[in-house]
């Protein structure tokens, strides 16, 4: 293909060259004679008036041996060559071929392109360089003629006629290579795919190419944003070429003022010097030099403030247009991110109902042994695949804003897999409403807080539904400072120091508690990388927190439990004092009396109040428990005793907390009851109460939607009155208390008739041992 392509370069080059050099032409007869007609001038004719004349027109000249498309293409291309008058290289030219040589544009010597070099293969009687070197002298001595005298304007018309098709020949040769190229890259993947016998391999092959495909065009997108970049930086580039370039002249400009200046003072000392006539020349040409100075410094300060405009027009321009600049690449920024969220959750969605397919293989009975190993197979490299950026809040982190790990860790591999599930689930749910949820409800936020201080904020109904939707991460610490010290204020307004002072005792004092507190230090929120390490600062300010609360709170002391609660105040908080307080609110003010004593019989009568709810606000729930034998309250009992602490998510347990530090014990109530009426429909399908206790236990991690969470407490469990829970809470209470006071009289009982007894057994065997 090479060979031939060059010898339809050489034959070309040669029509053109008789075409419009007859003396060259007498020269190569022997090699035009069997390609096309010689043409000769008209007898008589030479110089200029052989130069004007019209060249002849062979039935051949119009002719061409090309593709009749590439024929057309160099044609429109040499037309808008001719209009624009670019002598730029073509853009679809890339590199030149090794056997072409560029003709120089600037000298006269050469305005003929330069034949290719000879091959030896398309020569193959090794006389080519022989037929062309009788022309070399001729072409020389022509070149030395015309050096001196300017070309007449049809020979340069048609010196650019031939350059443009040497440029057009060059494009040609490499759209030819390409071609060549890709039907060679054609031809073994045709080879490939033909070569390969079964079905089944060459549908792999092909799914294999679609790969490829995909990739390149994923690469090709990145080179192009590479280079609409590199187009942007060499606009800036020039830009500041621009305004250097701007400087050099006005500095220039100022310069040469200068020069001139100098000149004429300098000519004015020297005749103020060299004329006699004037006595006091010297005085004179003191005042002279000062007025000169004046006006230097004047004119000086012209330039100055000229300067000065000019530089403040053109820093005006660059602030302008950088603030176009930067408010368009804002909203494109803000438009891909938009884009990539949509597609992240849709990934995130289709892994999480790929996972959810292979849990229900997994727990389908009719599956043969080795589907069963294959499914098995596929959940184990589910499981092993590390979570990449899809999973995480950000790419180098798996742990959420207060270090609640995203993925909880199962050591049962069907938890391992409801765990991810959960997570794509979350994350998919944030990325398709954290723009449309998170941004109003920070916006209403930040109204609500404009201008107000720390301890401006006063309940209200408005307060109250800001809190029920959930405090922003930007403005939780502060609200829930305003939350606690308001519950607390009459403690700690009579005790600004109470904390430390408490610190102080339970370092002097040690409390009979503080051995269990230390043990449950290292059990607390143990997800949670602020906790996770023996030598964690968060460690050692919670066990100062649950000493002192111990000592502020003799009557419960300490309790398994209050770990969670300090730890999550902490975590929000951030301070000691705050936490502490916080603790104390909780404790002392929101729940009953009695929920922490040692009897817990405040929480055991909200379970029992629970129950009554659940019988009225969710009927079909409560039946289906009841017939299999299920209590709840074996599950709940802990909700309530460290407000769903480690059974929900931290992006639905800290707005759980946000209504509840405001609202109370009732928030406890809705959100129960609303998780069972979230999963009601997956609850009434199971009819195995093991399998109903081994659900209860982990469905409160697999929410995922918040919103639906929030909607179903406050709005589907109305009404919800606060009279009716607390005279519910009073009378089951008095049950229970009465239900304790029988068993410790018949413990009494139990106690008097063993001591009876054993008195009895003791005198029988002392009789017995006075008989012997």
């Amino acid at each position: 293909m090479l060979y031939w392509l060059q010898q339809l370069q050489g034959k070309r080059w040669q029509h053109r060259h008789t075409s419009t050099c007859p003396e060259q032409a007498n020269n190569n007869n022997n090699m035009t004679d069997d390609f096309l007609p010689m043409l000769r001038s008209p007898v008589g004719l030479v110089g200029e008036e052989a130069a004007s004349t019209p060249a002849q027109r062979t039935p051949l000249a119009s002719m061409s041996i090309k593709h009749p498309l590439i024929q057309i293409q160099n044609s429109v291309h040499s037309l808008r060559k001719r209009t624009s008058q670019d002598s730029s290289q073509s853009i679809f030219y890339s590199d030149v071929l090794p056997w072409i040589t560029d003709p120089p544009n600037n000298t006269v010597s050469s305005e003929h392109p330069a034949p290719p070099p000879p091959d030896p293969a398309g020569d193959p009687t090794g006389q080519g360089s022989g037929r062309e070197s009788p022309s070399r002298p001729d072409r020389s001595r022509r070149t030395k003629t015309r050096g001196s005298s300017t070309l007449p304007p049809r020979l340069q018309q048609e010196k650019q006629m031939l350059m443009e098709e040497v440029k057009a020949q060059k494009e040609l040769v490499w759209i030819l290579h390409k071609a060549l190229e890709a039907s060679q890259l054609e031809k073994r993947t045709c080879a490939e795919f033909l070569a390969e016998e079964d079905e089944q391999q060459r549908l792999e092959l092909l799914r294999h190419r679609e790969r490829q495909a995909a990739d390149l065009r994923a690469r090709l997108e990145e080179t192009k944003m590479e280079a609409e970049t590199l187009r942007r930086i060499l606009a800036d580039r020039d830009a500041q070429v621009a305004e250097l370039q701007e400087n050099v002249r006005l500095l220039t400009e100022k310069n040469a003022a200068k020069q001139q200046v100098i000149v004429k003072l300098s000519d004015q000392v020297t005749s103020c010097l060299s004329d006699p006539r004037h006595p006091d020349s010297s005085s004179t040409f003191q005042n002279l030099q000062t007025h000169k100075q004046l006006q230097q410094q004047i004119e000086n300060l012209k330039d100055d403030m000229e300067a000065y405009k000019t530089q403040n027009k053109f820093l005006n321009s660059e602030i302008y247009q950088l603030t176009k600049l930067w408010r368009k690449s804002s909203e494109q920024e803000r438009s891909l991110m938009v884009k990539c969220a949509y597609l992240e959750a849709t990934n995130c969605q289709v892994e999480s109902r790929y996972l959810g397919v292979l849990r229900k293989l997994q727990d389908a009975k009719s599956l043969a042994p080795e589907q069963q190993e294959a499914v098995q197979k596929m959940i184990e490299d589910a499981l092993r695949g590390e979570l990449k950026s899809v999973m995480k809040l950000s790419v180098d982190r798996d742990h959420d804003e207060y270090g609640f790990k995203i993925v909880p860790d199962y050591e049962v591999e069907d938890m391992k897999l409801l765990a991810k599930i959960q997570a794509l689930e979350i994350r998919s749910h944030n990325l398709l409403h954290q723009d449309r949820m998170e941004r109003p409800l920070l916006g209403r936020w930040a109204q609500y807080l404009a201008g107000r201080s720390q301890d401006d904020l006063c309940p209200s109904p408005e307060l109250k539904a800001l809190l029920r939707g959930g405090v922003p991460r930007e403005y939780r610490q502060r609200v829930w400072r305003w939350l606690v010290r308001t519950r607390t204020r009459t403690i700690w307004e009579r005790h600004p120091q109470r904390y430390q002072q408490l610190c102080e005792k339970s370092r002097t004092s040690p409390h009979p508690a503080s051995r269990q507190i230390q043990l449950d230090l290292h059990r607390t929120l143990t997800t949670n990388q602020n906790f996770s390490s023996p030598l964690s600062p968060a460690l050692q300010q919670l066990r100062r927190i649950l000493l002192a609360f111990s000592w502020q709170n003799p009557a419960v002391g300490y309790c398994q439990g209050l770990n969670r609660l300090a730890a999550i105040a902490l975590l929000v908080l951030q301070d000691e004092e705050d936490a502490f307080w916080c603790l104390v609110a909780v404790v002392e003010v929101i729940m009953p009396q009695d929920y922490y004593t040692q009897n817990l019989v405040a929480s055991q009568a909200d379970q029992r109040v629970l129950k009554d709810f659940m019988a009225e606000k969710l009927p079909r729930l409560a039946a289906h428990f009841e017939g299999h034998g299920i209590d709840v309250s074996l599950i709940t009992f802990n909700w309530f005793l460290v407000v769903f602490v480690e059974s929900l998510p931290s992006d639905i347990l800290l707005p759980v907390w946000d209504a509840f530090l405001y609202e109370g014990t009732k928030v406890i109530f809705r959100y129960a009851l609303a998780l069972f009426k979230y999963k009601e429909d997956d609850l009434l399908k199971i009819q195995d109460s093991v399998e109903i206790y081994q659900y209860l236990r982990f469905f409160t991690k697999t929410i995922s939607d918040s919103r639906k969470l929030t909607a179903i407490a406050f709005s589907d469990m109305n009404p919800f009155p606060r009279r009716l829970l607390r005279n519910r809470r009073a009378l089951h209470l008095e049950r229970l208390q009465g239900e304790l006071q029988e068993l410790e009289e018949q413990q009494r009982e139990f106690v008097t008739e063993s001591a009876e007894r054993k008195d009895k057994e003791l005198e029988t065997a002392s009789e017995d041992d006075d008989e012997l």
